[in-house]
């Protein structure tokens, strides 16, 4: 019981650091009209954007990880699942790094470029600001709103943590799949009042559920596998 306890209050201290690296990876320069010729300007934004990705690889995979032992012994395929979708939400995030220092790159090469020069790199500029867009905003958020879809399905069934605190997970991985797909399909932006708006149930959500975890942790007394297996012992000992 003492280890549980500890697994899920570093799983809960994990998603506060990764909502946090996740809040400093922003990097507004990205998201003006000029970016290019902003860039030289603001290096120290997107390298600290660069870094506070990196940094929630490991929040995100290490949430799953102290969380797996766990929701394995109560449902084996529905964890190994989830954990599965972090690791590929972690590749993408890894490709997010990446991309951010090539931005570096263009806006060296656009500062120093002539007039055809700077319209050829505009274009490659707005292709790459695309491409990110993709990887953080729609791949990125499926793959982890998939894998949350079977975190909570595990603790709808277990009530390890109250039944409102998980259904509420799946109104908000609702809404945020939804912002993925007008991403995807460009009826919005990334960064906007009504993307965030979209968001905000489901980052809410996540940060009350990682007080939970750090406060009460995972109530297994209720677990749905337990009941199974104290009803087939009364069953055996009645029989």
């Amino acid at each position: 019981m003492h280890k549980n306890r500890r697994a899920t209050a570093i799983a809960g201290a994990l998603v506060i650091v990764g909502m946090i690296a996740g809040a400093l990876s922003i990097v507004p320069a990205l998201e003006e009209p000029r970016y290019l010729g902003l860039i030289s300007a603001h290096e120290r934004q997107v390298i600290i954007g660069a870094v506070s990705q990196f940094i929630m690889i490991p929040s995100y995979v290490g949430f799953a990880l102290y969380l797996y032992p766990t929701l394995r012994a109560e449902n084996e395929a529905l964890s190994l699942g989830f954990l599965g979708f972090r690791l590929i939400a972690a590749t993408f995030h890894f490709i997010g790094v990446i991309l951010l220092p090539l931005f570096l790159v263009l806006g060296h090469e656009f500062a120093q470029a002539d007039a055809l020069g700077a319209s050829q790199l505009g274009a490659l500029g707005e292709l790459l600001r695309a491409a990110r867009d993709l990887v953080n905003h729609v791949a990125l958020i499926i793959s982890l709103s998939l894998g949350d879809l079977l975190l909570f399905c595990i603790l709808y069934r277990s009530r390890f943590v109250p039944r409102w605190l998980s259904a509420w997970g799946f109104l908000g991985i609702g809404l945020a799949t939804l912002a993925s797909f007008l991403v995807l399909s460009r009826l919005t932006d990334v960064v906007t009042p009504l993307y965030l708006a979209i968001n905000a149930p489901l980052a809410l959500q996540s940060f009350v559920f990682a007080v939970w975890l750090i406060t009460r942790g995972f109530d297994t007394n209720t677990s749905t596998t337990d009941r199974q297996h104290e009803v087939a012992s009364r069953e055996m000992v009645c029989g």
